[in-house]
């Protein structure tokens, strides 16, 4: 055999070997090859529930109806039997689609807790300034609860939660959906079977996607931190409560940097105006033009109280942008919302993590890059790259699911089950592990305002906690 014949022969068994290695699998066969378990979503202690727990929705809109729709699709586990929304045609839905009694159905929150108690817990999917008190009051009149997050607006607010479940023992989940996700469960599986060693660090990024940006944190209800929420705490306490559990250690020290650079005034272009309904001169070439995302493209409408009749969608579209903000200029806004932002975290474990959260990108979907002792994992909510340190082989597998993926119903099978069972540790976050994670968000707001590295205290005594 000549020498050239020798070379071209092992160069093609070196491409077979490396194509064979580096073939995509899915979950069920990489759990079968590494002894992990197959579905990542089963709990050897649910039972099968006799009688479906009762809950009373408090709050009706997009959130809150996802997770009540789940007594509509498991009506063994779950009855909604109350809404509390002052919104009436969400009150309206909610009446009709949960086959409820008008006199069970409550403009104010405050009504619920006026009767005695007559249901086993309730979900509060509030704005964000209205989680805290409908959440006391339902620890106060002896319900369980499930609170959508944040879990509230402020660190004095979460420590006052905090305190109150503590003292009544009642059971509060908070809604970490990402932790119900293919994606999360998976990487949690393979980090805790130890594929690729002890964590050694973690970067992370939460791409928004420019129009998600523009429609919730410039135009929409968290463009401003100083009557909202900070856009750390309300878009990326799901990725502070990820790392956390990935990490699997309190946090220790916050570093960030961040700040609002183009949905400012300073770059409104020559010719627009206040409202893209108003003859805005560049409407047409603009990307955030709100009559081509709500109009032509009939993108995030469910912020729009619109008919039945889609005939008439058109006109009350433009209604709602001619007096909403969602009509306005993105560059003529009263925001103050980061459109990106670094978190540098050191966990008490000694892991260090960096979190990115970016504004000005195309596309969604978090991705995530593990640094282990004996291999590495990237990651991006569709597929996952394995390297094993020693013997270089690379492990990928894919997987498909929605911008939730897939996790808020799953969160939602772990809660009722803690509510039929009486167990909170059914539930995959312990009440102190969320309020953790929010404790992160606000620190790393801090060190964002005030250019300082901040400490994460869970309990601090020096904090006052009377409300």
């Amino acid at each position: 055999m000549s020498l050239r014949k020798f070379i071209t022969e092992r160069k093609i068994l070196r491409s077979l070997n490396l194509a064979k290695e580096n073939v995509t699998h899915r979950w069920n066969e990489i759990a079968s090859l590494f002894g992990l378990q197959d579905d990542v979503f089963e709990h050897p202690r649910h039972i099968k529930i006799h009688k479906p727990v009762t809950a009373i929705l408090i709050g009706a809109g997009h959130r809150g109806m996802i997770y009540a729709d789940y007594a509509t699709k498991n009506p063994d586990e779950l009855t909604i039997v109350a809404v509390a929304d002052p919104d009436i045609p969400r009150r309206a839905r909610a009446k009709l689609k949960f086959e409820l009694k008008k006199e069970f159905c409550f403009a104010d929150w405050k009504q619920v807790f006026e009767r005695p108690k007559f249901a086993d817990a309730v979900i509060i999917a509030t704005s964000d300034d209205l989680h805290t008190q409908p959440c006391l009051a339902a620890l106060d009149a002896g319900y369980d609860v499930l609170l959508e997050k944040p879990i509230a607006p402020t660190e004095h607010e979460c420590r006052l939660i905090l305190q109150k479940a503590s003292e009544t023992g009642q059971i509060v989940g908070v809604c970490h959906v990402l932790r119900y996700t293919p994606y999360f469960r998976q990487l949690k599986e393979v980090i805790d079977a130890g594929l690729i060693g002890n964590i050694i660090s973690i970067q992370h990024m939460e791409p928004i996607e420019q129009i998600h940006m523009s429609h919730s944190y410039v135009r929409g209800q968290w463009k401003n931190s100083n009557t909202a929420t900070p856009i750390v705490l309300a878009k990326s306490c799901h990725d502070t409560d990820i790392i956390r559990w990935l990490v699997n250690s309190p946090a220790h020290d916050v570093h960030c940097f961040g700040n609002l650079s183009w949905f400012t005034n300073a770059n409104a272009p020559e010719g627009s105006t206040e409202r893209c309904t108003d003859g805005c001169k560049v409407e047409a070439s603009c990307p955030y033009s709100a009559l081509q995302i709500y109009l032509r493209d009939r993108q995030r409408l469910y912020v729009f109280d619109l008919s039945n009749d889609k005939s008439k969608w058109d006109r009350e579209i433009l209604e709602n942008l001619k007096k909403t903000d969602y009509g306005r200029c993105v560059y003529r806004m009263d925001n103050n919302q980061p459109d990106h932002l670094t978190v540098n975290m050191l966990f008490e474990n000694g892991v260090t993590a960096a979190f990115s959260m970016e504004a000005h990108v195309s596309y969604e979907g978090r991705r995530t890059r593990i640094m282990g002792s004996k291999g590495d994992i990237v990651g991006n909510m569709e597929m996952f790259r394995m390297t094993d340190f020693k013997t270089r082989k690379q492990t990928s597998w894919k997987l498909k699911t929605d911008p939730h993926g897939g996790g808020d119903h799953r969160m939602m099978k772990d809660w009722v089950q803690a509510i039929a069972q009486q167990d909170k540790t059914l539930l995959s976050s312990s009440i102190e592990v969320s309020i953790e994670s929010h404790l992160i968000a606000f620190a790393a707001e801090k060190s964002r305002l005030n250019r300082t590295i901040e400490t994460v205290r869970l309990f601090d005594s020096s904090i006052p906690m009377k409300a």
